[in-house]
C-alpha cells in the first residue's frame, strides 16, 4: 500500500512540474533591442575658386658643376707635393696637385734649347754684315734668352729677306721643336684649374704612372647642378633663371636654386625632359639627394583637395542638407597627395576628408568646431 502511495505521489509531482514550467515559459515576454540609427560625423568646407598654383615635384642627385677627372698624358714615377694626394684634400687654382718626375726629359728640353741658342749665335756675324736693319732685334732676343726661363717668342719678322734668311739657317724649326718640347714638359706638372677638393685618388705617392692612367677625381664644392625629369606637358612652362626651392628628405633645411639649363630632346622611354637646378651653398656636397617644387603656372578658378576625396578620377562627395550626394568635377593636375579640380560652383559644401563607407544619400552630421570664449 505504501508503494502505491509513493507511486502516485511521484506521478503527481512530475506532472505539476511539467505545467509549472509550461506555465513560467508561457508567461515569459519576447525582448528585441531596437537598433539605433548611427549618423556620422564630417569635416566639410566651402569652395571658394581661385588661382591655384601648380607645382611641379622632382628630384635627383647633386653634381659638382665643375669636375675634371685627372688623367696622365706622360709616363714617370708619381713624386710627394705640398699637400698628400688623397681624398678630401683641398686645393686652390693653379696650386700643383701631381708632379710626375721629369728630370730626364727636362734634360732633353735644355739640350734641345742649347742647340737653339747655338744656331741663333751662328747666324749673327752674317746677320751683321748683309742684314745689319735687322741685327739690333735679334741682338736683344739673344740676350734676353734665358736657358732656365720658358723659351721666348721669336722677334717679329716683317720683310721677307728676313724669313727666307732666318728660315734658311733651321732657326723656325728648332723653335719650333723646342716650344713643342716645353708644351710636354708642363704635363708632368697638373695643376688646379680652380678651388676645389680631391673627391677620388687612384694612385699613390711613387707609383709608376703610365700615359692615359686615370688619377682622381677634382671637383669645384662652390656651385652644383641637380638634374631633374620634368613631364613634357610642362616643357613650355618652365624658363631658365626662374627660382626653384630645394629640400633634403628629412626636410631639415631648404635651399634655393634656378633653372639653369633645359633640354631641347624629349626623352622617348619616359616622355620626359631634363632640366639643370643649380644651387649654391656651403653645406652642400656632391651625391646628396634633393626634392624641387617647380612653378610651372597657375590655374584660375580652380581648388586643390586630397586625392583621396576623389571618386572614379572624377567626382567628389557634397552635403547637401546633412546628405551626402556626389557631383562630376574636372581634375587638372595630380600631385602625389592632391588634386587641382575645376568645375565646381562656388559655395558649395565637399566633404574636407575621407570617410569611410560613405555613399550616395547617406545621413551625416557636419562637424562644427567648438569655440570657447575666456574672459580675462
Amino acid at each position: 500500500m505504501r508503494k502505491i502511495i509513493l507511486s502516485v505521489l511521484g506521478i503527481l509531482l512530475i506532472v505539476a512540474g511539467f505545467f509549472g514550467a509550461k506555465a513560467i515559459v508561457a508567461s515569459k515576454k519576447s525582448f528585441q533591442p531596437r537598433a539605433q540609427k548611427v549618423v556620422k560625423t564630417v569635416f566639410t568646407e566651402v569652395v571658394e575658386n581661385g588661382p591655384v598654383p601648380i607645382v611641379v615635384p622632382a628630384n635627383g642627385n647633386l653634381v659638382a658643376k665643375n669636375r675634371v677627372e685627372l688623367y696622365s698624358e706622360v709616363q714617370g714615377v708619381f713624386r710627394k707635393g705640398s699637400k698628400l694626394f688623397k681624398t678630401g684634400e683641398r686645393y686652390q687654382k693653379g696650386q700643383a696637385i701631381i708632379r710626375i718626375d721629369a728630370s730626364e726629359y727636362a734634360a732633353s728640353v735644355q739640350s734641345a734649347k742649347s742647340n737653339l741658342f747655338n744656331e741663333l749665335t751662328s747666324i749673327m756675324p752674317d746677320l751683321r754684315l748683309d742684314y745689319p736693319e735687322f741685327f739690333s732685334k735679334w741682338q736683344t732676343y739673344l740676350n734676353g734668352f734665358d736657358m732656365a726661363k720658358p723659351t721666348p717668342e721669336l722677334p717679329e719678322m716683317i720683310s721677307e729677306k728676313e724669313k727666307f734668311f732666318i728660315s734658311g739657317r733651321g732657326i723656325l724649326t728648332s723653335y719650333y721643336n723646342v716650344k713643342n718640347l716645353e708644351q710636354r714638359l708642363s704635363k708632368y706638372r697638373i695643376s688646379a684649374p680652380f678651388n676645389g677638393v680631391l673627391t677620388e685618388t687612384l694612385v699613390t705617392e711613387g707609383t709608376l704612372i703610365r700615359s692615359g692612367q686615370k688619377l682622381g677625381e677634382f671637383i669645384n664644392t662652390d656651385v652644383y647642378e641637380l638634374e631633374v625629369a620634368v613631364s613634357k606637358k610642362f616643357s613650355d612652362l618652365l624658363k631658365v633663371g626662374e627660382s626653384v626651392s630645394l629640400s633634403a628628405l628629412d626636410d631639415s633645411k631648404t635651399y634655393t636654386g634656378k633653372v639653369a639649363r633645359i633640354n631641347g630632346r624629349v626623352d622617348q622611354a619616359s616622355q620626359t625632359i631634363k632640366a639643370f637646378i643649380e644651387v649654391r651653398d656651403n653645406t652642400l656636397r656632391e651625391g646628396m639627394y634633393l626634392e624641387a617644387n617647380l612653378d610651372a603656372k597657375q590655374e584660375p578658378d580652380a581648388i586643390e583637395v586630397d586625392r583621396n576625396l576623389l571618386l572614379e578620377g572624377d567626382k567628389i562627395f557634397v552635403v547637401r542638407d546633412t546628405i551626402l550626394d556626389i557631383i562630376d568635377v574636372n581634375p587638372v593636375y595630380f600631385s602625389d597627395k592632391t588634386v587641382v579640380i575645376k568645375e565646381v560652383p562656388d559655395g558649395t559644401v565637399i566633404m574636407s576628408k575621407p570617410l569611410l563607407g560613405a555613399y550616395t544619400g547617406m545621413a551625416v552630421k557636419v562637424y562644427e568646431e567648438k569655440k570657447t570664449n575666456t574672459e580675462g
